[in-house]
């Protein structure tokens, strides 16, 4: 009886296809209301147009991207009503997702978090504005993968995806600013004292504290059609490989 090896290769590519569309998701690799090209990100990604397209539609159900008519597809672009709801599904998961962490931190991965912060402040000095978000987003799943919770990481994981590309106007509209320590610098020295609560309290202040100037772009550009995006000039980003 022949096996059915083909379909479970393609059903295992179709899962890579998507985990990197979802990544780049959530590290705000997409604009918001970008068209996505099934042929272009089939080259991309060295792969068949299929794997891409069923990505895609998982995607779609994930309500990270959405169908239009005449079968092409857009990142969606969250209204300010829908992101402040996400925000609010955050403030309640990522403490716990952080505090669930700690009993799994070492010295070794607080350094890590260490270099991933400083390459965030590196980035935004020289304003390579990619490279910021995708350390700001290596910095928390980094920390909420941690907690060995694959369940709370997979509904946090859909919360990003459907917000990652509103995180192209973190900057310099929305530029994080902090009236004293930045929150990621608190949340490495609670992870280094084992303080639970104070390991929430910055994890939620990050969201709230960093999140202002952010949070009050979209409400000036909430219901209107933003300028585009200008992108920094850098070619590529460096990702902490996942792990």
């Amino acid at each position: 009886m022949a096996t059915a090896k083909p379909s479970v290769v393609r059903s295992s590519l179709t899962h890579q296809v998507y985990r990197t569309l979802r990544d780049r998701l959530m590290s705000g690799r997409f604009q918001p209301g970008q068209r996505l090209k099934i042929g272009e990100l089939a080259a991309d990604l060295n792969v068949s147009e299929t794997p891409v397209r069923e990505a895609i539609l998982l995607l779609t159900n994930d309500g990270a991207i959405e169908m239009k008519a005449g079968y092409y597809f857009l990142t969606r672009r969250l209204s300010l009503a829908e992101y402040m709801e996400i925000r609010r599904l955050r403030l309640m998961l990522e403490p716990v997702a952080a505090v669930e962490a700690l009993p799994h931190v070492d010295e070794a991965f607080i350094a890590e978090l260490e270099h991933i912060h400083a390459t965030l402040i590196r980035a935004e000095k020289v304003k390579d504005y990619p490279q910021a978000v995708q350390s700001n987003f290596d910095f928390h799943f980094a920390l909420y993968r941690r907690s060995g919770m694959s369940q709370l990481t997979d509904i946090l994981e859909r919360l990003w995806i459907q917000a990652g590309p509103l995180l192209n106007y973190l900057y310099p509209h929305g530029h994080p600013t902090y009236r004293g320590e930045h929150q990621h610098q608190r949340i490495i020295t609670a992870l280094k004292q084992g303080d639970a609560n104070a390991l929430a309290t910055a994890v939620e202040q990050d969201l709230i504290e960093g999140g202002e100037r952010f949070v009050a772009y979209l409400e000036t550009i909430d219901g209107t059609e933003p300028e585009p995006i200008k992108k920094s000039s850098t070619k590529s980003v460096r990702r902490k490989p996942r792990g």
